[in-house]
C-alpha cells in the first residue's frame, strides 16, 4: 500500500483527537447536547436572554405586523413599513398595508432590464470571467436596498394591498426566481450570439425590447396586472370614513404617503482598508431602474450610525436598516444579542469569536443579509443604547409578536446599515454625500449584498 501523503489526515490523528476530546468532560455534556437539540439550543444563555425585555424609553408605534412568507423581499416589507407610519399617524388609522408584490413586480421588471443592459455592455468580456460569471449568478434576486426601492417608488408609486394582493408567486418566489432567472440567461446567451454574428448595437437593444416584452408577460403571469388606478377607503380607529376616492398610484404616494424619499440616505459603517470614513461609496452595476443610477453610501464610525438612528427615533419617526440577522440570533425568541448564546464556550475555542468586525467583511464571513425596522430604543443612564426594539417582517407569530430585540453589542458587531433623513447629518457629511466623487466598489464587495 502506498503511504499517505505527510499532509494527510492519519487513523493516528483522529485517536489522539478523540482521546483528547474524551478526556474533557464538558466536551463529552457538549455532544449530548448539541447532537439531542442543535448548536443554538445548546449554546443558549438564559441571563443572556433575559437582557432583552421588551420596554424602551423611545418607541414609534407601527400597524400590524407584516409577513414576507417564502420571499426575500424584506427590503421591501422594511421600506413600506417605515412609509406607513406617517400615514397612520395622520389619519388616526389603527393599522396600513401596503402592497407589496405591487413594487416586487417591478423590481422584477426593472432588474431583468438592468441585466440585459449589462449583459449588452459585457458582451466583449469573457463568459468566464469574474464579472459576467458574477453577473450570470443571480440577475434577479429578491434582496435590494434603499436606494433600488426609492428608485421604483419615484417611477411608479405605491397603492394599498387591497389593490394588488399577494399571489402564490409573491408568497414563494422560488418558482418565478427559477424561471426568469433561466430566461434571462439564455437571453444573454442570444446577445453574445448575436454580437459574435455582428450585430451592431441597435440590433442588440432591439433584441433587448423584444426579450423585456416577455418578461413583462412572465410577470402579469404570476403577479398579476398592476393597477393603473385603484379605489381607496380607509377608517380610523374610531370607524370614522377618514379617506376615500380613486387614485393612481403616484397620486395616492403624492397626496397620501407624502414621504419625501430623496430626503433619506443610506448611511453604512464599513472600516475596511479599502473604505475610509466620511467617504461615499457605490457599487458598480449595483441597481435596478437604468435611468435612476445605481445605490450611494456615506461611510460613518458605527458611533454615528447610532446617533442617527437615535434621533430619528426620537422625532417619531422608525428607521430602516440592514444588517447581518443570521448572526448570534435566537430566533424563535426574537433575540439578537451576543451575550444569549456561548458557541464558543460550548465548542471550547473560539468558533465566533475568531474573526472581528473588520475581518469578517473581508473574508467573507458577513454582509448584509436582511432589512428590517428600528422602532425603539432603550437608553442607559448616559443616554447610551442598551436595546432596540425591531419591527421584523415574518409575520406576527415570530419572536414576540413580530417583534425582535437587538443588544448594542449586537448592533456594533452586525448592523452594517441606516436610512435617516438628511436633516441629521452634519453639514461635513451631507457635503461628502452630495459630492460628485464617490469611490466605486467591485460588484461582489459585501456592500453590495442585497438585504
Amino acid at each position: 500500500m502506498a503511504h499517505a501523503p505527510a499532509d494527510s489526515v492519519t487513523a493516528q490523528d483522529r485517536e489522539a483527537w478523540l482521546a483528547h476530546f474524551s478526556r474533557e468532560r464538558a466536551n463529552v455534556v457538549a455532544k449530548n447536547a448539541v447532537t439531542s437539540v442543535g448548536i443554538r439550543a445548546a449554546a443558549r444563555v438564559p441571563e443572556g436572554v433575559a437582557a432583552n425585555a421588551m420596554g424602551f424609553d423611545v418607541e414609534v408605534p407601527q400597524g400590524d405586523r407584516c409577513d414576507q412568507q417564502r420571499s426575500g423581499r424584506c427590503w421591501m416589507f422594511a421600506s413600506l413599513n417605515t412609509m406607513r407610519q406617517a400615514v397612520i399617524e395622520r389619519l388616526g388609522l389603527k393599522t396600513l398595508e401596503l402592497s407589496q408584490s405591487y413594487p416586487l413586480f417591478f423590481d422584477k421588471l426593472e432588474k431583468a432590464n438592468w441585466f440585459l443592459v449589462n449583459a449588452i455592455d459585457t458582451v466583449d468580456e469573457p463568459l468566464d470571467g469574474r464579472l459576467v460569471s458574477y453577473l450570470l449568478q443571480d440577475p434577479v434576486a429578491d434582496g435590494g436596498q434603499w436606494d433600488m426601492f426609492r428608485s421604483i417608488v419615484k417611477k411608479y408609486g405605491v397603492v394599498t394591498k387591497e389593490a394588488m394582493p399577494e399571489t402564490a408567486c409573491s408568497r414563494n418566489t422560488s418558482e418565478l426566481d427559477r424561471y426568469l432567472t433561466r430566461y434571462l440567461r439564455g437571453c444573454a446567451m442570444r446577445l453574445r450570439r448575436a454580437h459574435a454574428e455582428g450585430a451592431d448595437a441597435a440590433e442588440l437593444d432591439g433584441l433587448r425590447r423584444t426579450m423585456m416584452a416577455d418578461v413583462h408577460s412572465m410577470l402579469v403571469t404570476c403577479l398579476g396586472e398592476p393597477p393603473a388606478s385603484f379605489e381607496v377607503r380607509l377608517r380610523d380607529k374610531d370607524g370614522r370614513l377618514v379617506l376615500h376616492g380613486t387614485y393612481t398610484p403616484h397620486e395616492f404616494f403624492s397626496d397620501v404617503v407624502q414621504m419625501d424619499v430623496d430626503a433619506l440616505v443610506s448611511c453604512i459603517s464599513a472600516e475596511t482598508a479599502d473604505k475610509p470614513l466620511m467617504h461615499a461609496f457605490t457599487v458598480d452595476r449595483l441597481g435596478n431602474v437604468v435611468e435612476d443610477g445605481g445605490v450611494r453610501y456615506l461611510n460613518l464610525p458605527m458611533s454615528r450610525l447610532k446617533e442617527l438612528a437615535v434621533a430619528q427615533l426620537r422625532d417619531g419617526r422608525p428607521v430602516w436598516f440592514g444588517c447581518d440577522v443570521a448572526q448570534s440570533y435566537v430566533r424563535d425568541e426574537g433575540i439578537m444579542s451576543c451575550g444569549a448564546l456561548q458557541v464558543d464556550e460550548l465548542f471550547g475555542f473560539a468558533v465566533e469569536g475568531c474573526m472581528d468586525r473588520e475581518e469578517r467583511l473581508d473574508y467573507g464571513e458577513s454582509a448584509m443579509t436582511h432589512a428590517m425596522v428600528l422602532e425603539g430604543v432603550r437608553l442607559d443612564a448616559e443616554g447610551r443604547p442598551e436595546v432596540w426594539k425591531v419591527e421584523n417582517s415574518w409575520g406576527k407569530d415570530h419572536g414576540r409578536e413580530g417583534f425582535d430585540t437587538i443588544t448594542d453589542d449586537w448592533f456594533d458587531q452586525y448592523v452594517y446599515q441606516v436610512v435617516v433623513d438628511r436633516r441629521y447629518l452634519t453639514d461635513e457629511e451631507r457635503s461628502v454625500m452630495d459630492g460628485a466623487e464617490a469611490i466605486v466598489l467591485a460588484p461582489w464587495d459585501p456592500m453590495g449584498s442585497l438585504a
